[in-house]
């Protein structure tokens, strides 16, 4: 029998943890010089890739299709729906080889004990609540970029296990690109049936780049970048054939 989630909204939190209020603390610092932090930083991220083949290949099965598309662009800004609880915190690292990324994250993630503390050198960047960190938040980002670096992003913002759709994401998670001039690209997470396992099959689909268009204003190429990404995820997710877990919208 398939596993049936209820919910009310597409803000509703799926998997909730025990500190999902959790603050940022305000000594956070979102960019790092220390030469022994950038250390431990590149070491982390050989270990996570390590630990990313070993899990997305052999464990969930992941395949990715189109990726050498990523190679077009420097450092650019990847969107992608949030739907795998371990293989959205380790795909990118597989999906974004040899570059490193940081991903945008729910401050939650750092309350997690132990982990939350590491999370941070691996590359999550959690989003902050206040304007003043959000500034110092996009100064990485953008830092990142000129660096060459990938940058991923999840506009769904909330973890739905399994979910074979998009979910409807605001105009404002396509701010970042749009301000740095930078390309843009999807990764879309498919499920389609396995003949011998109820675990469903995943492919994610690489698509891009989606470029900054020069004669629009911001506002315009927020609008424009939005519908492009959400509708080539759309297009993507009609992919999948199979669920592995149904959601169905509760009634008040």
């Amino acid at each position: 029998m398939k596993k049936v989630q209820y919910y009310k909204s597409y803000e509703q939190d799926i998997l909730t943890s025990k500190k999902q209020d959790y603050e940022i603390n305000p000594n956070f610092k979102w960019l790092h010089q220390n030469i022994i932090y950038k250390l431990l930083t590149h070491i982390l991220h050989f270990i996570a890739i390590l630990i990313a083949l070993i899990v997305t290949k052999l464990f969930l099965g992941v395949k990715i299709k189109n990726k050498d598309l990523l190679k077009k662009s420097k450092g650019y800004y990847i969107y992608s729906n949030h739907t795998l609880m371990l293989g959205d915190v380790l795909n990118p690292f597989i999906i974004n080889f040899p570059k490193k990324p940081y991903i945008l994250c729910s401050p939650a993630n750092l309350g997690i004990p132990v982990i939350g503390k590491i999370l941070p050198i691996m590359g999550a960047l959690p989003i902050p609540s206040n304007m003043h960190d959000i500034l110092k938040l996009k100064e990485a980002m953008s830092y990142y970029i000129k660096k060459e670096k990938a940058i991923v992003i999840y506009p769904e913002a909330h973890l739905w296990p399994y979910y074979n759709k998009i979910r409807e994401f605001p105009y404002s998670s396509l701010h970042f690109p749009v301000d740095d001039k930078a390309n843009i690209y999807t990764a879309t997470t498919t499920y389609t049936k396995r003949k011998f396992f109820k675990r469903p099959k995943i492919t994610i689909y690489i698509d891009g780049p989606f470029k900054i268009d020069e004669n629009l204003t911001r506002k315009e190429n927020i609008q424009q970048l939005h519908d492009i990404v959400y509708q080539t995820m759309v297009k993507r997710s009609e992919l999948s054939n199979y669920e592995y877990v149904t959601y169905k919208k509760k009634d008040d």
